[in-house]
């Protein structure tokens, strides 16, 4: 069994969607076990003051979220720049942090001559903090895309980083992380980090010159 539901923050009284926060709930389990979640849920969003929009935002999402990949290509092969990262902190940095990464990458991709739609969701909660999670639109300039982006994502890594949040939270660390995570984990972080490789991949085969500073 599942039970689904939209709730919305910043409704008008006409009953229109104004600025705020979607909230899409999904709950599996036996009948009894997701309804119970459910109400529980729905109570706590509702009593601060959302306001429920039904189920069918909730399943639209459903049925469409493994289509993103198909349309990503289609946007790239006609000339759309379509990117993602993401990051995380605690709950009293979150906005400031949202705003940050944003910003970064707004005007970033804006003086290599194109506007950029930058999406944001929560992908994962904790009792701490939660995950940040961007979805990045413009169109490609120039002659390298790829160059286009980088700078990008350096723009919005040194926003990361200055607005205290995590380099990465879930895609890992590589290329483009590395630069970022000793200024993050410190020196006695590094250390630790290295010795670890080298007690598990003494001959450095394992992504090598990749993972650790």
């Amino acid at each position: 069994a599942t039970a689904t539901e939209a709730i919305g923050q910043g409704a008008d009284a006409g009953g229109g969607q104004a600025a705020g926060c979607l909230c899409l709930t999904l709950f599996e389990g036996t009948a009894d076990h997701t309804g119970s979640r459910h109400a529980e849920t729905r109570a706590l969003l509702l009593a601060h003051g959302a306001v429920s929009l039904g189920a069918g935002p909730a399943e639209a999402w459903e049925h469409g979220r493994f289509g993103a990949p198909v349309l990503r290509d289609s946007l790239i092969d006609n000339g759309a720049l379509v990117e993602t990262l993401e990051t995380a902190t605690d709950w009293s940095n979150l906005s400031a942090l949202r705003e940050a990464v944003a910003r970064a990458l707004s005007d970033s991709l804006e003086s290599s001559g194109t506007p950029a739609l930058v999406m944001c969701h929560i992908s994962h909660v904790y009792p701490t903090g939660a995950s940040l999670y961007f979805t990045v639109v413009a169109g490609q300039r120039g002659e390298d895309p790829i160059t286009q982006w980088t700078d990008a994502k350096r723009a919005a890594s040194e926003a990361i980083m200055r607005a205290g949040g995590t380099i990465t939270h879930h895609h890992a660390v590589g290329v483009d992380h590395k630069p970022y995570l000793a200024a993050e984990i410190g020196e006695v972080g590094v250390r630790m980090l290295r010795a670890v490789k080298d007690a598990v991949d003494p001959r450095g085969v394992c992504n090598p010159g990749t993972l650790v500073p």
